[in-house]
């Protein structure tokens, strides 16, 4: 299996499978001389880790992350400062249940990539899905936790703002409520979390699935990154998080809004600024214009699909052609897009971060 790896100067290639010993990342091209600690890493994962409340797949992953190569150690033995050279950072998996997967060994899982990887590849690994299993995500993660060190000041929030056929308030928008303890939706609205609960527990007791929407921001981005025409900021940035599992529609500040709106409405008007500078006086955009960021935020959404992984039987067919009815026993999110916010972060970083190196290879500033 061929593509693996993403970005250009920030490189990041993932391997391993779903049920195989571990998964893990090498970052290639990240700058010598940035500092971080493994608990900085670890902080990130440990967002997306599974098991954490009752409406994400119970599967017990510490994602504790091993940092293998591409560092020196300060006196601290905590911090860590890049060399320069490929870092290597490893997941063991430890709660593994490839039993649970038996029945589907040659059915074909209506939602999953089960029939499009043996049409490519004339096998596939049943046993979670292998390479096409969320659990590769955890990778992405640990790459877009250092990231967010490459540019100074780069800030990357996310929030899930709609689960199904609700949605937040965005005039209760709180970011310090996302990682409060009583939030198990990553909602910045707090009045959202008992009608995400009420909601996602019908859904999770009926054995179905809801979909998500996810919103997330970058701060701190200057103006001037990107191309014009084939290396657009916001072409890559889709691009990291339509690769994402399970999304299926990506769009950047107004998005397809845009569409029904006037010219007036639309264009972001600018004043100069007492600082000397021009400012926006709203951001439709999502902090670029012409595939170029703006110094504005960065705002980027993107659709989750309901779990495929579902307990209602769905019709299909087997490897022997035969019509059968398949339904998926084992541990599975009733709303996949909950822990899709870490993640989206994390390519929204990643993005970012290649892109800042880019520009400063091209402009030397």
């Amino acid at each position: 299996m061929s593509h693996n790896t993403f970005g250009h100067l920030f490189r990041v290639t993932t391997w391993g499978e779903s049920h195989g010993p571990a998964i893990g990342c090498v970052i290639d091209g990240c700058p010598p001389g940035i500092r971080f600690t493994r608990a900085e890493i670890q902080a990130e994962l440990d967002k997306r880790r599974p098991g954490q409340s009752r409406f994400v797949t119970q599967r017990r992953e510490p994602d504790a992350v091993k940092i293998l190569s591409g560092v020196l150690p300060e006196e601290d033995g905590d911090t860590l400062t890049t060399t320069g050279t490929p870092i290597s950072m490893l997941i063991e998996n430890v709660d593994q249940r490839s039993k649970d997967y038996g029945e589907i060994a040659r059915r074909f899982r209506p939602g999953h990539a089960d029939f499009t990887y043996e049409a490519k590849y004339g096998l596939r690994d049943y046993r979670g899905g292998g390479r096409s299993s969320a659990r590769e995500t955890a990778t992405r993660v640990a790459a877009g936790a250092l990231a967010r060190k490459v540019v100074p000041g780069l800030t990357v929030r996310g929030a899930l703002v709609a689960m199904g056929d609700k949605a937040i308030d965005r005039a209760n928008w709180d970011w310090d409520f996302i990682g409060h303890a009583d939030n198990p939706f990553f909602t910045p609205d707090p009045a959202s979390v008992p009608v995400f609960t009420d909601y996602l527990d019908g859904i999770r007791k009926a054995g179905s699935s809801v979909g998500a929407v996810i919103e997330v921001v970058a701060e701190g981005v200057p103006a001037g990154l990107g191309a014009p025409i084939y290396a657009k900021l916001d072409q890559d940035i889709c691009a990291n998080l339509m690769s994402i599992n399970a999304v299926k529609g990506v769009e950047i500040g107004n998005g397809f809004e845009a569409a029904r709106i006037t010219g007036e409405e639309n264009a972001d008007e600018m004043r100069m600024g007492n600082d000397g500078r021009p400012h926006f006086l709203s951001n439709n955009a999502g902090g670029i214009l012409g595939g170029i960021s703006t110094g504005e935020p960065i705002v980027a959404r993107f659709a989750v699909k309901p779990t495929s992984s579902i307990l209602t039987p769905r019709r299909s067919v087997d490897k022997d052609g035969h019509d059968v009815d398949v339904l998926t026993k084992g541990r599975h999110d009733p709303c996949v897009g909950i822990r899709a916010v870490p993640i989206g972060e994390a390519m929204l970083a990643c993005a970012i971060a290649d892109h800042y190196l880019r520009h400063r290879g091209q402009t030397g500033r």
